[in-house]
């Protein structure tokens, strides 16, 4: 079990751990994970900076994983037209759309982590450790993602995060640049 009690409480768990399960093609670029924090997450990623080859790969598997769905069960996703996509996680509500990349930013990490959370809020990002939500960070890789989900579109939510990791490697460059060149402290 988790221990969330968010979790628990919602019933969540009752079934730990049957009933749930995630499923990926073979080069793991595309997953879907059923009955985790959501009952459907679905994932689509890969190293390297092709946000696009990434996004359309999502796009494609979310209608096709929605059309199986329909075959099955003459069901749709549960979408609100005022709220977007229904979800157990409240955080997810709207698109539910969570962009993210893992970057190195040992200039930020150096001026201080908090200086990055108060950046990353003001670029409409989350930064995170790269062990998830609650794994606490290592190192000086980050998690970044969009930190919104409601009222946004989709493509929206990814171009504020390209646009949001971009400014911070071209800050943490001049952060870098600035600590090399100023004194050490003795």
């Amino acid at each position: 079990m988790s221990g969330d009690r968010n979790l628990t409480v919602a019933g969540m768990e009752r079934d730990w751990p049957e009933g749930r399960g995630i499923f990926h093609n073979k080069e793991k670029t595309f997953l879907v994970w059923v009955n985790e924090e959501d009952q459907l997450r679905i994932i689509s990623m890969q190293k390297g900076g092709d946000v696009l080859g990434v996004f359309k790969r999502l796009a494609r598997g979310i209608s096709a994983v929605g059309d199986s769905v329909k075959a099955e069960c003459g069901k749709d996703f549960c979408l609100d037209e005022k709220y977007g996509y229904v979800h157990s996680c409240p955080t997810n509500l709207g698109t539910g759309m969570r962009a993210s990349v893992h970057i190195d930013l040992p200039g930020w990490t150096k001026d201080g982590v908090e200086k990055l959370q108060a950046r990353c809020e003001e670029l409409a990002l989350q930064p995170r450790g790269t062990r998830g939500e609650s794994g606490g960070q290592t190192g000086h890789t980050y998690d970044i993602s969009n930190k919104h989900r409601l009222g946004y579109s989709e493509v929206q939510l990814v171009q504020t995060m390209i646009d949001g990791v971009n400014k911070l490697y071209e800050e943490d460059l001049a952060l870098q640049k600035k600590q090399a060149e100023a004194p050490a402290a003795e």
